[in-house]
């Protein structure tokens, strides 16, 4: 039986996945995943969930993208046997990851994915979930044919991301049938705010939440000009799910981006409605904006913002996602301006954290 093979579950993305690949035309109906020995209770209860609703079968495997085989035992041999496409979503999200860390998951993983890739006579295809963020701080528009530019990165996250892709194509290139997706910055589900993880977007929503009325913004240069570009998780999995099923090339690579980001003060503002806070602009240096986050992070018990984030907020890199909106064309699959969708975002923090009820 052709099977799908899953790195990164039971991950948020990973799971939300999983059913619009299995309701794709032709796709197969067997989800094999890896999964660390931790996580393995709850990994079995959410395949348990996803099987019941989409009407597939999830095999849930022991093991770890970071060993050789990935510590899969005798059961790797089973598994590579059948294995017809390839999902690589396992990776340090994290933009305060120490920096062996992140090689470890993120570059020596996808090594290892590669290496089981190899392995698998009946495999059709390699898709690799990597990031916009491997432009690093690229000044301008970065293409989706564009990689190694000389960029600089601003972590560690960046850097090991931008790596792993470097394999990908190097395996594209001998052979290896790939598709690159490079999602922004992805927030939770346009309908229902729901995330598993309060990063990206939910930093700002938190920052603003956490203040009563009056929220500082530190402003300093760059930030006037520069976008954030933020999409949805449900648009990165339906967009994923569309474009795997594209086979005419040996290598495409997708910016899943939204085309028509906010500038920060523009998404300050709407964030600045939608949380019922008025905005008083600080004007700082990069390095006062992460340390006054650091701290202020410190004094709420639900708020861990890294001072990280700070560069985000004036980012010079902008991304073209031509690939994408042609062969999302006469799909249905668009992404959302943020607007319509961060009343959600803020109301799911609001729920689930307690922000806007306790404050500093």
């Amino acid at each position: 039986m052709r099977t799908i093979f899953v790195t990164g579950f039971p991950g948020f993305l990973a799971s939300a996945l999983i059913p619009t690949l299995v309701q794709r035309k032709a796709s197969p109906r067997r989800v094999d995943c890896i999964v660390l020995p931790h996580l393995l209770d709850s990994a079995h209860q959410r395949a348990q969930e996803i099987s019941t609703k989409a009407d597939c079968e999830i095999r849930v495997f022991a093991g770890d993208i970071t060993d050789i085989r990935l510590g899969m035992g005798n059961e790797y041999g089973v598994v590579t046997k059948e294995c017809s496409e390839i999902f690589h979503l396992a990776a340090i999200y994290d933009l305060a990851v120490a920096k062996d860390v992140a090689e470890r998951v993120n570059v020596d993983g996808t090594r290892n994915v590669l290496a089981f890739a190899t392995d698998c006579p009946e495999l059709d295809r390699f898709h690799h979930i990597s990031t916009c963020y491997v432009s690093g701080r690229f000044d301008g528009v970065f293409r989706e044919n564009d990689l190694q530019t000389g960029q600089a990165f601003s972590n560690h996250y960046e850097s090991t991301k931008f790596e792993s892709e470097v394999l990908v194509h190097d395996a594209a290139s001998s052979g290896l049938p790939t598709t690159i997706y490079r999602p922004s910055i992805v927030s939770g589900d346009s309908h229902t705010g729901r995330t598993q993880k309060m990063d990206g977007p939910y930093f700002f929503v938190q920052w603003m939440l956490a203040q009563p009325r009056i929220a500082v913004m530190p402003v300093f240069a760059g930030s006037r000009e520069a976008t954030m570009n933020i999409v949805p998780s449900d648009y990165i999995t339906a967009a994923i799910a569309t474009l795997s099923t594209g086979r005419d090339r040996p290598l495409r690579v997708y910016s899943l981006a939204d085309p028509s980001p906010l500038t920060i003060p523009a998404l300050t503002q709407l964030l600045a409605h939608a949380t019922g806070r008025r905005v008083l602009r600080v004007p700082a240096t990069r390095w006062l904006a992460s340390a006054l986050i650091r701290s202020v992070s410190h004094l709420h018990p639900d708020m861990d913002i890294p001072g990280e984030a700070v560069n985000y907020l004036a980012h010079p890199t902008h991304y073209d996602c031509s690939n994408t909106l042609q062969d999302l064309e006469g799909s249905g699959v668009a992404c959302p301006p943020f607007a319509e969708y961060v009343d959600r975002l803020v109301g799911f923090v609001r729920d689930e954290s307690g922000f806007g009820r306790r404050r500093l």
